[in-house]
């Protein structure tokens, strides 16, 4: 099978919209900078662009029931706060939007099958694979199509803590079963998520190939470091939502241990968390009080600047959950590892992050060690106290992992 054609079907091209997003878009750039020939269709409904890569946007079908009964359940939950959805999931397995946007997208698949692409690639965002259910009404398209799955799904097959049923839980489960018996391939992010799936949808374990998440060229040159970033301080990142399963206080109290031992740190060290905390607001707000070396954002931050800052801080952080496995890799993973400065990862002992930077790596921990964390952040400013030179990551071999010649021979194996 040679490939040089290759479509597209993705939900969003907005990379501010998650981290989903920022990985499938930078796949799609790292494919066309290979030098395969791409199209993009996609159901952002902006109209949004990529650079020397063809962009189709994808209109919303409106004249159907299914648009009618989505748009009446949200006005109702908008004004009376009533919610049909889980009964509605209970019963069809989904609900009636997702159903009208996999129709919108079913669409669009009649215009890239009579384009006779080589290679059909779905890529999806949160938990919704929209267009992979779409692909689902193509049989004839099977042998030329690629699911990706970025990750575990559905809900209930996630690793402990966050697996939880959903409504009409079976339904998801079976129509997932099929993707995974009609695509000729699938592609995941790490080599654990690909197991993980394939202990539950064995196909997976034939078709599966690991494409890892690539990192692209951001321009950030116009992009201005914040008042609070003060780059002659020995500065640790930690930038990215901080859901209920990942709680931040283990890495705050190594912090502040870290300080108690490190009497001069108090003045040339600084600890910044952006993104998101809803679940943890009360407990960050006690923190940022009482320790003034901690600035803390919790919001949404455009991923130009997060960017900008993992290039210029000393230390980028990498939390994940408390759990026996994580078989995530983070969004995040790639910009960390291109901005060469150590990663400190708090995750699983059994976690992808962890597999990738080595069993000897030493920056590791779980993220309730807080001795251990407070540890790791005293040996990495002792090396920037002295010779700062040496504080970066300098791992080629990640580089290369991360990078399109990478992607490019993998795609090529197919």
């Amino acid at each position: 099978m040679s490939i040089k054609k290759i479509s597209a079907l993705i939900e969003s091209i907005d990379i501010n919209d998650s981290s989903c997003t920022k990985c499938n878009v930078a796949l799609i750039q790292n494919l066309h900078k290979s030098g395969f020939d791409v199209k993009v269709y996609h159901y952002t409904r902006k109209n949004i662009r990529l650079d020397n890569i063809p962009c189709y946007g994808i209109k919303e079908k409106k004249i159907n029931l299914n648009y009618i009964f989505s748009r009446f359940q949200r006005v109702l939950y908008r004004n009376l706060k009533i919610n049909f959805n889980p009964l509605i999931e209970k019963i069809f397995g989904f609900s009636f939007a997702f159903f009208n946007d996999v129709n919108s997208l079913k669409k669009t698949l009649k215009l890239i099958k009579n384009d006779k692409p080589d290679l059909i690639i779905t890529l999806s965002k949160g938990a919704s694979f929209r267009p992979h259910t779409a692909m689902l009404s193509y049989p004839e398209l099977y042998p030329i199509w690629m699911a990706n799955i970025h990750d575990p799904y559905p809900f209930h097959y996630n690793p402990r803590p966050y697996n939880w049923v959903e409504p009409g839980y079976k339904k998801k489960e079976l129509n997932f079963k099929k993707i995974s018996e009609s695509a000729r391939f699938s592609s995941f992010p790490s080599k654990l998520l690909k197991e993980w799936m394939g202990s539950y949808f064995p196909n997976f374990l034939t078709t599966g190939i690991i494409i890892p998440h690539q990192n692209s060229d951001y321009k950030i040159n116009d992009v201005a470091l914040p008042d609070y970033f003060d780059e002659t301080k020995f500065n640790l990142l930690h930038a990215g939502n901080l859901m209920p399963q990942r709680p931040p206080k283990g890495l705050i109290e190594g912090y502040k241990l870290f300080l108690a031992n490190n009497d001069d740190a108090k003045n040339h060290s600084k600890l910044i968390m952006l993104g998101s905390a809803t679940y943890h607001t009360e407990m960050l707000k006690e923190y940022q009080k009482n320790i003034p070396q901690i600035y803390i954002y919790n919001g949404t931050v455009a991923f130009e600047l997060v960017y900008k800052l993992q290039k210029n801080v000393s230390v980028n952080i990498i939390l994940e959950s408390k759990s026996e496995i994580s078989p995530f890799l983070p969004g995040k993973f790639p910009h960390c590892v291109e901005a060469n400065k150590p990663i400190i990862s708090l995750a699983p002992y059994y976690s992808e992050v962890k597999r990738l930077l080595g069993e000897k790596y030493a920056y590791w921990s779980e993220i309730d060690d807080t001795e251990k964390i407070a540890n790791i952040i005293e040996n990495l400013y002792q090396i920037w106290k002295f010779n700062r030179g040496k504080l970066a990551l300098n791992r080629e071999d990640l580089i290369q992992y991360i990078s399109d010649d990478y992607l490019k021979n993998e795609i090529n194996k197919l």
